[in-house]
């Protein structure tokens, strides 16, 4: 069985090394205490959320603080394509579920999107604090799937702003599809196409990445689908059934994940 994982800031992992120590405070180390009930002599991980890993035995658990005895240090590499999941804001917390379960299976972005039809609004005055719980979802999903890197929740778009990110995504060598009913090609052969296109991964200069768009419950308009493809994004067929906006991100990561070898 696994380590439980718990976090900290990154950098503050940068001078471990086997037999050094390392104390983790905060509410991290109370959920380790009081709700994990961790103490001494049990091994748990802790990770800095960019790819740094400490393995360690704990020798101390007190009220506000976990001490542990590093055993081993892994440093992880980010993956040569990168997973975007562009998920619309949905209602009923679908569009959290969606990132939720994405992160569990590998994402390694998210990107929350104002679509033409989505129901929710992320008002000025209230996306702060929308953008902050997104964040806090994908961080406990990492935490669950004892994940080195928290997936990063970039700012919210808008038609506008999705466009120009195709853009530039394809104008690097990535790739951005939409995921629709009405698509020709299937998601695998979309992938597997543009992977021969471009090559290995591990010849590229920089990595690239992969956008996968998700439209809102009534899904994306028929201008939109026109104008991100007008930009460069192109369509698939993600199986013969309609998905939920919450299930369709989180299946195409996984079939993304296998086409590109990053499973």
């Amino acid at each position: 069985m696994s380590n439980p994982v718990f976090f900290t800031p990154a950098g503050t992992l940068d001078h471990q090394a086997p037999g050094s120590t390392f104390v983790l405070d905060g509410a991290e180390a109370r959920h380790a205490v009081t709700v994990k009930r961790l103490t001494a002599g049990e091994q748990v991980d802790i990770a800095d959320g960019a790819g740094r890993r400490i393995t360690g035995t704990v020798t101390a658990a007190g009220p506000q603080e976990l001490t542990l005895e590093c055993t081993a240090v892994t440093d992880e590499p980010r993956p040569a394509v990168r997973l975007v999941l562009v998920q619309a804001l949905a209602k009923g917390d679908r569009d959290e579920l969606a990132a939720e379960t994405a992160t569990e299976l590998g994402i390694d972005a998210v990107v929350p999107w104002q679509a033409e039809r989505s129901i929710v609004r992320w008002k000025p005055e209230r996306a702060a604090k929308a953008h902050a719980k997104w964040q806090s979802v994908v961080t406990a999903a990492a935490k669950q799937a004892r994940r080195a890197w928290i997936p990063e929740v970039r700012a919210a778009v808008d038609g506008g702003s999705l466009r120009a990110a195709v853009a530039d995504t394809v104008a690097s060598a990535g790739l951005a599809v939409i995921l629709h009913e009405d698509a020709v090609r299937p998601l695998r052969r979309v992938l597997a196409d543009w992977q021969e296109s471009v090559g290995s991964a591990d010849d590229a200069a920089a990595p690239r990445e992969v956008l996968l768009i998700v439209g809102p419950e009534g899904g994306i308009s028929p201008r939109e689908v026109t104008r991100l493809c007008d930009a460069g994004a192109v369509t698939g067929l993600l199986g013969h059934h309609v998905l939920r906006s919450s299930t369709a991100g989180p299946a195409a990561t996984v079939l993304a994940s296998d086409i590109l070898g990053r499973w």
